[in-house]
């Protein structure tokens, strides 16, 4: 008898995912609760041969398995309110902060739930199911072997409890996600002085695997798609710096940055320049 799978949200994680999932797959994402964005929403679970659903409690309701793939912000809540039966795996995929996860985790054993710390460990286009995951938890193994016979290429147990497979994803963000606010402030900068070309040439003297230009274009074209759910997920990357001691200040700042750009809400043009341009122009008319 085929799988039930429920996805809780159903943003560009889910939608990379889906396709490649062997298993009956029931969704519900918040945005059909908006008039003006559940058409849309709605045409892309049919899109992916996905049984929509009215409500979170609908589409977990005899479910063996959930995929959490909300918004950071929405990560707790969505374990604190769900509706599920007990032995339910909950795969808690998203980018939060370990003490985040501790307390989903214990909204979902509340409930007699198995919780499973997720990390998924790159962009999930254009890897989809290959993107390498890590888990973690008192149920990371029983975890792993689910999600591999569902289709995930690349799933790795990292001993220990949960926490610790977010922990890994939350540091790393750190360079990931700070080098991208690092690459915007340079090239800004740069540009508006007149010196772009040099700086970029500076840097490509420096041996990086590919050059600067492109780095500068890329990192840009993901903030301004990106950025706001990257803040959020940079705000947890912030709370497990404090709760190690080791200070924040960068990551704060990139929490600010990647918002700033993000909020422009803007489809990213093509070219280096043409971002520029636009980031300036937003810029001078605040």
């Amino acid at each position: 008898m085929e799988r039930t799978i429920a996805l809780i949200g159903f943003g560009e994680a889910a939608m990379a995912f889906a396709p490649g999932l062997s298993a009956s797959l029931r969704a519900y994402d918040i945005k059909t609760d908006r008039a003006d964005l559940a058409a849309a929403k709605r045409a892309q679970y049919e899109s992916l041969g996905v049984t929509g659903c009215d409500t979170a409690a609908q589409a977990l309701d005899g479910a063996e398995a959930v995929l959490s793939l909300v918004t950071a912000d929405q990560a707790l809540l969505a374990a604190e309110s769900a509706a599920i039966a007990p032995g339910t795996l909950w795969f808690d995929m998203n980018s939060v902060a370990p003490d985040t996860k501790h307390a989903a985790a214990a909204a979902i054993h509340a409930k007699n739930g198995r919780y499973v710390d997720v990390a998924v460990m790159s962009p999930v286009l254009p890897a989809r199911t290959a993107a390498p995951l890590l888990v973690s938890g008192p149920h990371a193994e029983a975890g792993a072997a689910l999600l591999t016979a569902l289709g995930f290429a690349s799933v790795r147990v990292v001993p220990g409890d949960v926490g610790r497979a977010s922990s890994i994803k939350m540091i790393r963000s750190v360079m990931v996600k700070g080098l991208e606010a690092l690459t915007a402030e340079c090239v800004l900068a740069a540009s508006r002085a007149g010196v772009l070309d040099e700086v970029l040439a500076s840097l490509d003297a420096s041996e990086k695997p590919k050059p600067w230009a492109e780095r500068a274009d890329y990192n840009l074209d993901r903030m301004l798609a990106h950025g706001l759910r990257r803040a959020a997920e940079m705000e947890e990357v912030v709370k497990t710096l404090d709760s190690l001691g080791t200070g924040a200040t960068m990551t704060t700042g990139t929490v600010v940055r990647q918002r700033a750009i993000g909020a422009i809400g803007a489809t990213p043009p093509d070219g280096l320049a043409a971002k520029l341009d636009l980031l300036t122009r937003k810029a001078d008319a605040a």
